[in-house]
């Protein structure tokens, strides 16, 4: 059975500088009916334990270290027995949250592999130093986790990000993808790449 992409929104708080914000997340399974990857499992384990339904999980993969995206990340990994992917460039923001360190950690152009699909690690810093966007092409898909949005680049207003390096992440890693496609994002709906190329220079310009 081919590979799908499966979408869960779960409900929280991010944390961050002294504020906290309601946050609504995005968490992707990809897989099939025996074996999945789940990227980001965000605010509620036993919501992304019901929605992986008994399938093997091959690996949790985390896009950043953004407590929204990682304060459930230890629970999910224990309720579904699989090992947390993180980049080491986000270390400081996971011990904000956790005494210990991730399972494994990424490297830009790490592969993984499930139900005959492979994602492909692409550093995207700038929304956070270690940021990382998944690229599927079998599945026509890239997961850019708080990277890109549909509308324009993630947050960088915010400790540890950085706006011209966002830019450059996109540019060079994410808007060189095929136009067609589906960009899944951590937070609100997809996109494609065609949709958002057009609007690099807006977005340089706007310098948030």
């Amino acid at each position: 059975m081919a590979a799908r992409i499966e979408r869960l929104v779960t409900s929280g708080t991010f944390s961050l500088d002294g504020g906290t914000w309601d946050v609504d997340n995005n968490v992707w399974i990809v897989g099939d009916d025996a074996e999945v990857i789940v990227i980001d499992p965000a605010h509620d384990a036993a919501a992304v334990a019901e929605a992986v339904a008994g399938r093997r999980v091959q690996a949790i993969l985390l896009t950043h270290g953004h407590d929204d995206h990682i304060r459930a990340a230890r629970e999910t990994a224990a309720l579904l027995e699989a090992r947390l992917h993180l980049n080491p460039a986000d270390a400081m923001l996971w011990d904000t949250v956790y005494d210990d360190a991730p399972d494994a950690q990424i490297a830009d152009g790490d592969v993984f592999t499930v139900a005959g699909a492979e994602l492909t690690a692409l550093h995207t810093p700038g929304h956070s130093p270690g940021s990382t966007s998944f690229s599927a092409p079998s599945l026509g898909a890239v997961f850019t986790g708080d990277t890109l949005f549909q509308g324009g680049p993630g947050a960088t207003g915010r400790s540890f990000s950085d706006f011209p390096l966002i830019i450059d992440s996109i540019r060079d890693r994410l808007l060189t993808l095929p136009a067609e496609t589906v960009v899944y994002t951590g937070h609100g709906d997809t996109t494609t790449i065609g949709d958002e190329a057009p609007h690099l220079e807006e977005w340089i310009a706007r310098g948030h």
